[in-house]
């Protein structure tokens, strides 16, 4: 796999990322067993957050937090949830703007990135959850309630992931909780890496889990030194990673429901299927 976070050779563990994905299949749960899902209701310091809670329908399995992008808890990140319980985890997905409203709000069909009046829906639901600390709390949470389900296996770390805004969320949770967390993947994540003293890469040192940092080409375009300030700060801090650049991916490439941007579609499914591969390696392998 390409751009390690230094130019070593990686490690037997680094390996494990891709020798997992060769099992990975061997693993997952049979499609005709039913998957469970709970809308739920659950507790945090700053109020009640409507989520949804994906499991296989018997069994005890690691216990996985899938941090959306800004559009929310909605069909597309449900269907993700359920496509990661089939593979054998149990999955919670909390809507990340309950401090504003319950879900849904927006949708992401229809949307254009370039209209102000788009945009201003989403700057309001974004900064209820990365405002300073907020996101710290609420992973707290919902690792707190992820262990007190009989659906997950205890002794097994937790993974997250996170997707667009997502993904400073899934570095955050990871260095407010990193006897429990262990795998974060960020999938274009947007703002890893910015000259704050908040910056979401400066976190790394109070990480213990095992990352994978998917980056879109667009992205990289507009910020082409963040890939290599992630390698560093995980290399210091002696971090299994794995930083990648997608080629030919958007922002967003990920995730089924984005709308299209200038006549191209956002959502890329090789790449997507890729970048769920990987997931799954991390997550056999760090779990």
């Amino acid at each position: 796999m390409s751009n390690h976070p230094n130019d070593n050779p990686p490690d037997p563990a680094r390996r494990g990322f891709v020798v997992a994905a060769g099992f990975a299949a061997a693993a997952t749960i049979h499609a005709a067993q039913d998957i469970v899902e709970r809308n739920i209701d659950l507790k945090t310091a700053d109020g009640t957050c409507d989520a949804a809670f994906f499991h296989p329908k018997s069994g005890s399995f690691p216990g996985v937090l899938l941090w959306p992008d800004a559009f929310g808890l909605r069909p597309a990140m449900r269907d993700m949830a359920r496509r990661l319980a089939a593979d054998g985890f149990s999955v919670l997905v909390p809507n990340p703007f309950y401090r504003v409203s319950k879900a849904p709000f927006t949708t992401a069909a229809g949307f254009n990135f370039a209209d102000a009046a788009d945009m201003a829906k989403l700057r309001p639901l974004m900064a209820s959850v990365t405002a300073p600390g907020s996101g710290e709390k609420d992973a707290a949470a919902y690792v707190a309630f992820l262990d007190s389900q009989k659906e997950v296996d205890k002794a097994r770390k937790i993974g997250t992931q996170g997707y667009c805004m997502g993904g400073p969320l899934v570095m955050k949770t990871a260095a407010a909780l990193p006897n429990r967390i262990g795998a974060g993947a960020s999938f274009h994540g947007g703002g890893l890496v910015t000259d704050k003293p908040e910056s979401p890469h400066l976190l790394t040192p109070k990480i213990k889990a095992q990352l994978l940092i998917a980056i879109a080409a667009n992205d990289d375009d507009k910020q082409p030194d963040a890939k290599d300030k992630l390698k560093e700060a995980f290399a210091s801090a002696h971090l299994k990673s794995e930083v990648e650049v997608y080629p030919g991916t958007l922002h967003g490439w990920c995730v089924p429901d984005m709308p299209s941007q200038n006549g191209t579609s956002i959502y890329n499914k090789p790449e997507a299927e890729r970048a769920w591969t990987q997931l799954l390696a991390l997550y056999r392998s760090a779990l």
